[in-house]
């Protein structure tokens, strides 16, 4: 039998916090936290945030979670579980991430597509010097889709591989990524909660295997100032009734082939470009990613096999046809992230936004895109406000409550540069 329960929500800051319960409470099905935890920042300051309920006593709200999500653990003796959040009356946390997916999931539902996801992340290993200064994980043999010790020396991603398997996350993919020590770890398509479920603990997951070999993985978009930047992008489709892809109009993917369902949701997408920005690259230091030339989420753009653009349409067709959202990185909340691209997308099937053209520039030299997301988080978070369909949408007070906390980070970061910046958040992405 094992000896405890950890119990566990990913916040608002995409931190994830929890409890250790003993194991005579693992038949239970709650437990409860300071809702004001959501007005709490990185520095730990307490601020009075929509919703945190700070001048109000404090109050308790419940995490509650089913039998059958209760999992094994990495942890010797522990089992762990996801939960949803509500408030001391018992209704649904209005500023629960997990509450807001399966909000997005449901409007896709009552249009009788099952939302699917595979997510992409993208990180960085540090590790400590003689003078306790974090600098880059010594790989000198690393390279771009680099594999074996030359990429890692300490072998902490073979660590992971196993842990992983052992516990039935899907892996699709772990290779080193373009700039050295980058590493990249993909999980497979899955229903959206699902899907985001298993990468919340994948990555915590991932972080604490590293730790044990001396390693800071950090899911921060920007951590080394002369390298490049680390994304999570947001892969999805939609299976009907029949459990057909949706977006698929046959065999043959890519732009010449998508139909109308693709179209809808990739107008959604580059209609409410700027506003998404604030919800799904969210730090000050997302915007030292966010930049022209950058493979990033930069520009208001769409195209086929590029990776330049904002919104990548598949080549391939048939049940793997699916748009790639690559503007997220994992300093955001990944219920948040997805929730907001499939609310975005329903958007755009409900509405029928303009698709503006497909981008036919390199990226590089070239854009015919000339909207883009803001240069920085202060910018962001006006775009996001400005863009209430969309903050209605994702929810309201959650989106409020973001909106709040950010604008005092963007307040607090403003002074900070390079490792100042980057020490701000490092130890908690």
């Amino acid at each position: 039998m094992p000896d405890r329960l950890r119990a566990l929500y990913c916040d608002h800051l995409s931190i994830m916090r929890g409890k250790y319960l003993p194991a005579s409470k693992i038949a239970d099905s709650d437990t409860r936290f300071c809702r004001s935890t959501f007005g709490v920042h990185y520095d730990k300051d307490l601020l009075p945030a929509p919703g945190a309920m700070m001048m109000e006593g404090l109050p308790d709200m419940e995490l509650k979670w089913r039998a059958e999500e209760i999992r094994d653990s990495w942890d010797d003796g522990t089992k762990i579980v996801l939960g949803d959040l509500y408030d001391d009356a018992g209704a649904p946390l209005p500023m629960c991430p997990r509450g807001a997916l399966k909000r997005a999931v449901k409007s896709w539902e009552d249009k009788g597509l099952t939302p699917k996801v595979g997510i992409e992340l993208e990180c960085f290993a540090l590790q400590t010097d003689d003078q306790g200064r974090l600098v880059p994980y010594d790989a000198p043999g690393g390279v771009v889709y680099g594999t074996g010790p030359f990429s890692d020396p300490l072998r902490f991603n073979d660590a992971i591989w196993e842990e992983a398997t052992r516990l039935g996350f899907n892996i699709d993919m772990i290779t080193a990524e373009y700039d050295s020590p980058q590493y990249e770890y993909t999980l497979t398509f899955d229903n959206a909660v699902k899907a985001v479920d298993d990468i919340v603990l994948f990555r915590l997951m991932a972080r604490e295997i590293a730790l044990e070999h001396g390693i800071l993985l950090t899911f921060l978009p920007k951590p080394i100032a002369e390298a490049g930047g680390s994304g999570m992008h947001i892969n999805f489709s939609f299976v009907d009734h029949d459990g057909k892809n949706a977006v698929s109009s046959g065999d043959k993917g890519g732009p010449e082939h998508m139909n109308d369902l693709a179209k809808g949701c990739l107008s959604g997408l580059m209609h409410h470009h700027k506003g998404l920005a604030g919800l799904i690259a969210p730090t000050a230091n997302s915007y030292q990613r966010l930049q022209p030339g950058s493979l990033s989420g930069f520009w208001k753009n769409w195209g086929g096999d590029h990776r330049n653009v904002t919104t990548r349409i598949s080549s391939e067709g048939g049940a793997k046809a699916r748009m790639e959202h690559r503007m997220a990185d994992a300093s955001s909340n990944p219920y948040t992230s997805v929730a907001a691209v499939l609310q975005a997308s329903l958007l755009g099937v409900e509405n029928g936004y303009e698709l503006p053209p497909m981008e036919t520039g390199d990226g590089f030299e070239k854009t015919d895109a000339k909207e883009s997301t803001s240069s920085d988080l202060k910018g962001a978070i006006a775009d996001l406000k400005a863009d209430t369909a969309l903050c209605q949408a994702v929810g309201e007070t959650l989106t409020a409550n973001h909106v709040f906390m950010k604008e005092k980070e963007a307040k607090k970061t403003r002074d900070l540069e390079g490792d100042a910046l980057r020490d701000f958040y490092v130890h908690y992405i």
